[in-house]
């Protein structure tokens, strides 16, 4: 048995391992898209390395694009076997996929207008909303903790880890050649104390373990301080400046943990007058995928909608889903919060609210989640005094902040105690993905000085025998 990393190997988009077995038959953990390059990030998306036509199955560990966006892509390509993730994933993705492929739709406009001045044909979009909906039924939803049987050697079971709606540690077991192995890839590991989900939870022993790093270098705030400086920016942007704040904010998980924690403020009376908008139609839906499954949900939450059954939802909260309510936002000089998609900054609405206020040092830019290298969120947050939006140079003129408790990674301290359920002398082989290389390299030495061993950081494209 092998396994070849092919993304998010020493970075932190495009997650995609492939598990060879000596039968020949083949599984993708996770199927994601690689974002934040430019041009180049178009062809490594279309360039797999292997034949996907011929993949058995994929394993999802949560919605996010970078572990699901090239979904409707293979589909697209000839793939038809199955995609297994839990309910909540599917329910996601359904959503998520779509959305993506309606991005691609409309960036692939702009592009060919460009190409067009310049006497190039047009190019087609990776893949369109009708691929990202007819995926749909090659997805085969699993219940949290149940053992699903893929065939007479193979069997997954999902462990919550408490990063976003659905998310799940993979745990397989696979009988090849009258041996037993026991593999587990986390995905992207959740916080301890999460506003609205669970907290992630121990998973069974596995032989091989596949981890992230992401945050291998760094603690977070704890959440409370963190909430009451969203306040403080509320305030301070909103009351004392008059300005606009803009929250780029993923459309999953992130957004409505702000609307959760915006929900108890206004109950409070804490919440100064001013409208908060949700400006983006995925958020919307997604929020109501999230109504559906309550069974994610933990006890403080859940208390709280003893109370107040709607936790995302209250007076001053407008939820914006139509183009022209959107463009109207971008003319309003009145102060406002506006929450819109994508956390990275890189598409979405919340491009045009970044054009449109960031160079006002009235307004406020805060960032509330995690931003590649070479993302505008990245560049904006390193504080590059001008900026390119939609091919137009902006002036930084706006304060820029950032929130990172509200993060669904955990730090260093909080993954290396997820990863304290296993004993580590059971451990063959520890391979830690989804990080920058210089992050994953201190965090290898953070678990080595907690009793891991036996731990690689794999490159690109470099395969393991297992």
């Amino acid at each position: 048995m092998k396994i070849k990393f092919i993304g998010a190997a020493r970075e932190v988009t495009g997650s995609k391992h492939l598990i060879t077995l000596n039968s020949g038959k083949t599984i993708l953990l996770d199927c994601g898209m690689f974002q934040g390059k430019g041009l180049e990030t178009d062809n490594m998306n279309r360039e797999f390395g292997f034949d996907f036509t011929k993949l058995n199955h994929i394993i999802l560990t949560h919605a996010h694009i970078d572990h699901s966006g090239l979904i409707p892509y293979i589909y697209k390509e000839g793939f038809t076997g199955s995609i297994i993730c839990t309910n909540a994933t599917r329910d996601l993705c359904a959503l998520m996929l779509a959305d993506s492929g309606f991005i691609h739709e409309q960036d692939i406009k702009w592009f060919n207008k460009k190409r067009a001045s310049h006497h190039l044909p047009p190019v087609e979009p990776i893949y369109d909303r009708r691929d990202a909906i007819d995926c749909m039924k090659l997805f085969i939803g699993v219940a949290y903790d149940r053992k699903f049987k893929i065939d007479e050697n193979i069997t997954v079971k999902f462990t919550n880890t408490g990063h976003m709606l659905g998310s799940a540690v993979v745990n397989l077991t696979i009988k090849e050649d009258n041996k037993l192995y026991n593999i587990a890839y986390t995905g992207d590991i959740g916080r301890p104390t999460n506003r609205i989900l669970k907290s992630p939870e121990a998973f069974p022993q596995a032989d091989i373990i596949l981890t992230e790093s992401t945050y291998g270098d760094r603690l977070h705030e704890v959440h409370n301080e963190s909430e009451n400086t969203l306040l403080d920016v509320i305030t301070d942007t909103c009351v004392r400046k008059k300005g606009k704040l803009i929250i780029p904010s993923f459309s999953v998980g992130r957004t409505q943990e702000i609307v959760f924690s915006l929900d108890k403020f206004f109950n409070q009376g804490k919440l100064p007058r001013v409208p908060i908008y949700v400006d983006s139609p995925l958020s919307v839906n997604v929020t109501s995928v999230f109504r559906m499954h309550s069974e994610c949900f933990n006890n403080d939450i859940l208390h709280e909608m003893i109370h107040d059954p709607d936790p995302f939802g209250f007076n001053s909260l407008h939820y914006i889903e139509s183009v022209e309510e959107s463009k109207k936002l971008n003319n309003t000089k009145n102060p406002c919060v506006i929450i819109s998609a994508s956390g990275m900054m890189e598409a979405g609405r919340v491009k045009h609210h970044l054009a449109n206020s960031i160079s006002d040092s009235k307004n406020t830019i805060l960032a509330v989640g995690y931003c590649a290298p070479q993302t505008l969120g990245a560049k904006i947050l390193k504080g590059d005094k001008e900026v390119s939006i939609f091919g137009s140079k902006y002036k930084v003129k706006a304060d820029v902040k950032k929130l990172e408790s509200y993060s669904g990674h955990g730090d260093y301290n909080e993954m290396e105690q997820f990863l304290e359920c296993q004993n580590k002398e059971n451990i063959k082989k520890l391979f830690l993905v989804h990080g920058e290389y210089e992050t994953q390299l201190k965090y290898k030495a953070y678990l080595e000085s907690k009793g891991f061993k036996n731990i690689f950081v794999p490159d690109k494209n470099e395969e393991v025998t297992l």
